[in-house]
């Protein structure tokens, strides 16, 4: 175990969920399943929606990109977690947490900002069918997509800057399984961690503003469905986008909670289980619940199951 006066010079120490050492073999273990399914599903997301040429319209771009943000989003958090676990040491150098934040930060900003970017991707297939070619074109799509990323980067810059204007005086013992910004804040012996709390409030209103907007792209495509005639075609529609809906709106809804709820001295296990729902499951459901539905896409896998058998007999 790394002692208390080394932390104080040169890290911190995640505490994880337990200090039993049985509590953090099954959580690790748990950890270490959920993160296997998130890399399968993401990845064969990944490898479909590149080589199959059937599968090269916006949406499946799109998608493509969200599978690359979850994949990306996991592995930031969750393997160093399982290996704290496994280990019994929670270690983690200053620079290590700090660039934990720029890249949970970013990621966690890129995956707000394409889910938008796909709801309204939804909105101009369903509801302007004839015009969706001319609006969602390859140009704009790559910006949209550059977009994402770059205000991720920018996201993540602000948010490690103003975590690292903190002033730290007490012993660096943060109650999680990772550097999230709240608990780190929570170290602070000065009111240097404003700066913090300006950037969250200003993501806050951001993420707000994109649940505005994927909320009416949602209502519109509600609203146009049901005008349509075929029963079987409103289910269709439906059974795909409440899904999405609830994806964000859970996603979102869990990392504003965490973000925003009073903090509070002592360590609580609500911090811990929110975010495991907003860092763990979202990128381990996503590929089911944006593909569960798809029948390019099913009928994809299963063709690049039959070629493989194929080869190898």
């Amino acid at each position: 175990m790394i002692s208390e006066n080394e932390t104080k010079m040169n890290g911190f120490l995640l505490m994880g969920f337990s200090e039993n050492h049985n509590l953090q073999l099954l959580q690790a273990c748990l950890f270490l399943v959920m993160y296997l399914l998130a890399l399968t599903s993401n990845f064969i997301i990944i490898t479909i929606t590149t080589l199959d040429e059937h599968l090269q319209s916006p949406m499946y771009y799109f998608l493509k990109q969200l599978s690359l943000l979850d994949l990306s989003f996991i592995s930031v958090t969750v393997p160093q977690s399982i290996g704290n676990s496994l280990t019994g040491n929670g270690y983690i150098s200053y620079a290590q947490c700090m660039l934990q934040v720029f890249f949970f930060t970013s990621l966690a900003w890129a995956e707000v900002a394409i889910l938008t970017v796909m709801s309204y991707d939804r909105y101009v297939a369903i509801c302007f069918p004839l015009h969706y070619e001319l609006i969602m074109d390859a140009r704009r799509c790559k910006s949209a997509v550059i977009a994402v990323w770059v205000s991720g980067g920018i996201t993540g810059t602000l948010h490690m800057a103003a975590t690292c204007s903190i002033t730290f005086c007490t012993a660096k013992e943060i109650h999680h399984f990772f550097c999230d910004v709240p608990q780190i804040v929570k170290l602070s012996c000065s009111n240097d961690y404003l700066a913090v709390i300006g950037v969250d409030s200003l993501m806050a209103v951001a993420a707000l503003a994109c649940f505005i907007s994927i909320a009416l792209s949602y209502f519109h495509i509600f609203s146009t469905v049901l005008r349509i005639p075929s029963a079987e075609g409103r289910s269709k529609v439906f059974s795909t986008c409440l899904p999405h809906l609830f994806v964000v709106s859970f996603f979102l809804s869990t990392g504003i909670c965490a973000y925003f709820k009073p903090t509070s001295d002592s360590p609580s296990a609500l911090d811990l289980f929110l975010s495991v729902f907003y860092t763990v499951i979202p990128p381990t459901l996503n590929p089911v619940i944006y593909s569960l539905r798809n029948e390019a896409l099913k009928r994809a896998v299963q063709k690049l199951v039959l070629d493989r058998q194929c080869t190898k007999k």
